[in-house]
């Protein structure tokens, strides 16, 4: 949910309306992809891990999780100061946590009834037609549509980010969500997201240069893995049993 951090300085800059950086989008593409590869690699080292040693990924995951929130910001603080050399390693390794990290609910997913390698692929496709469609509506936005469906969304997630903060904490209470109340928070984290992936193709251009294109790569990056957790979370809920 770190993306929530890019949306104040966003709409900021999107009041400008001219397009700064209209080649930003097609220049992160690659760098997308390619964190999203990290990010595969990474997931898979953590399943090796869980199927050899459970306990040991428990306390890995958390050392990762530090890191990679902790390296979020500062990959992302050099990446917008146009210090592409310097941030594209941190990125890379930003990825890779983000993936190990990720391998848990990966874990779930793939022995959860109904979901399983399918669901996987269902949700990665998902996450792959969303960006096509959000890249068409998004690119041609009005500025008053575009900066009202950016506060929306804006505000959607960081009213989210509570809800999971509560849920959490509620969990280590032995307080555990319902199942309609998990599909309601699973759907609402999709819908929001897929709202992100628009806000992504409006603001984007208009935020960061050309050059720029490592930050705006991490804006996508992060939209994307988000919208696939909560697509994985909405398939685990609807289909479970208890």
């Amino acid at each position: 949910m770190s993306n929530t951090s890019n949306f104040r300085d966003a709409i900021r800059e999107a009041r400008q309306s001219a397009l700064v950086g209209p080649n930003v989008i097609q220049n992160a593409l690659p760098f997308v992809g390619g964190g999203l590869v990290l990010t595969a690699v990474g997931t898979w080292g953590g399943l090796g891990v869980i199927k050899a040693n459970p306990s040991l990924f428990m306390t890995t995951f958390w050392i990762a999780f530090i890191a990679e929130f902790a390296l979020f910001f500062i990959a992302r603080g050099v990446a917008e100061k146009g210090n592409n050399s310097t941030a594209l390693p941190m990125l890379a390794t930003y990825s890779l946590l983000s993936g190990y990290t990720l391998a848990g609910l990966v874990s779930l997913a793939l022995r959860a009834p109904g979901v399983g390698l399918m669901g996987m692929g269902i949700a990665a496709l998902s996450c792959g037609v969303t960006f096509i469609m959000a890249r068409s509506v998004g690119s041609n936005l009005s500025d008053v549509d575009g900066i009202a469906l950016t506060k929306t969304v804006r505000l959607g997630i960081i009213a989210l980010l509570v809800v999971l903060i509560a849920q959490v904490v509620l969990g280590f209470l032995g307080i555990y969500t319902p199942q309609p109340f998990e599909i309601a928070i699973s759907g609402l984290g999709v819908l929001l997201f897929v709202g992100a992936a628009v806000v992504d193709f409006y603001v984007l251009p208009r935020a960061y240069r050309d050059e720029q294109y490592l930050p705006a790569a991490l804006s996508m990056y992060l939209t994307y893995i988000n919208l696939f957790i909560f697509i994985l979370r909405l398939l685990m809920a609807i289909n479970s049993r208890d």
